[in-house]
């Protein structure tokens, strides 16, 4: 193995079987891996890659340039399997940068936002032109790409989610966008429905799960954010909570440890890969972003702290 890693890049035939977790081994879900040149059935879930694990990155810049994503890389000596942009709602897919990541290995992951009402106009099909462009434009890049909508809508902070939004028309809205994506031919989306974690009290998930048929991965978005969290605390009870409404692979969709945990900074990042691969999830993205708005708003950046970039190179080496 040469020195700098690859997980979970391309897209390969093969399959996945992936252990599913809560509180004892209870079974094993396997997913076909579609290629790319074979058109799957509509309501199949195809994924990415035949990798048994992900390890993502969202960096600043993306989609507009690459370069963030490529010194991340650089710096933790692992090419990202998997890479985030943040698409505002009327946006045009990115092919280019799409393009760019599939160079590399990677899988693209839009985290596609419904701001300004568009829960609504997705539900009762009056955005249904900007779908229709955005689900044909998927369809010609012609590689898989993985697709959130409404991310952490379980929690109130976005315009989309919990107090603003019923989960009824959320679920209304995500059932209509996979709809019209399937009758388009865009089979290539592994669709990520993506919660947010407990923060302190529950956000509850189970209200808006949209139907086992209209998910291929369930995600969760979760931070080591004070010294004392853990694997177990902070992403243990969102976990179990996503089982217990399906069994559906499981990915981190953001994450990070933050300079306010001080000393246990390494160790935390060294319990997130423990953790990802003893709970057998797909994966998960590192949010490597500096932000500077409260506990869960840190430095999240490896490249400016030696050692817990160290720590993330030695895990990431064992992990895969």
């Amino acid at each position: 193995m040469s020195s700098r890693s690859r997980f979970a890049g391309g897209a390969v035939a093969g399959t996945v079987c992936l252990a599913v977790i809560a509180g004892a081994l209870i079974w094993a879900e396997c997913t076909s891996v579609t290629r790319r040149d074979a058109a799957p059935a509509a309501a199949s879930a195809t994924t990415p890659a035949s990798a048994t694990r992900y390890l993502g990155v969202y960096a600043p810049g993306t989609p507009g340039s690459y370069d963030q994503v490529g010194s991340f890389a650089s710096a933790t000596g692992t090419e990202p399997g998997i890479v985030v942009y943040y698409s505002v709602w009327g946006e045009s897919f990115a092919a280019a940068f799409a393009s760019q990541a599939q160079g590399r290995g990677a899988t693209v992951l839009v985290q596609l936002q419904p701001n300004h009402g568009a829960v609504g106009a997705v539900a009762d099909g009056r955005d249904d032109a900007y779908l229709r462009s955005y689900a044909q434009q998927v369809r010609r890049f012609g590689h898989q790409v993985i697709i959130s909508f409404g991310q952490e809508m379980n929690g109130p902070w976005y315009s989309w989610g919990q107090g603003h939004v019923p989960p009824s028309l959320f679920i209304a809205a995500w059932r209509h966008m996979i709809t019209l994506f399937r009758a388009q031919g865009a089979t290539n989306v592994t669709w990520l429905w993506d919660v947010n974690c407990e923060l302190g009290k529950p956000l509850p998930v189970a209200p808006w799960w949209p139907g086992s048929a209209y998910v291929t991965w369930a995600g969760l978005d979760c931070y080591y954010a004070k010294p004392s969290d853990t694997f177990s605390s902070i992403f243990g009870p969102t976990i179990a909570a996503i089982r217990k409404v399906k069994s559906k692979p499981v990915l981190i969709a953001e994450t990070a440890s933050g300079p306010a945990s001080g000393k246990q900074r390494e160790a935390q990042i060294r319990s997130l890969f423990a953790g990802t691969e003893a709970d057998h999830l797909l994966g998960f993205v590192w949010f490597d972003q500096k932000q500077d708005d409260g506990p869960y708003h840190q430095d999240w950046r490896l490249e400016d702290d030696p050692a817990a970039l160290a720590a993330f190179k030695a895990a990431a080496k064992q992990y895969g």
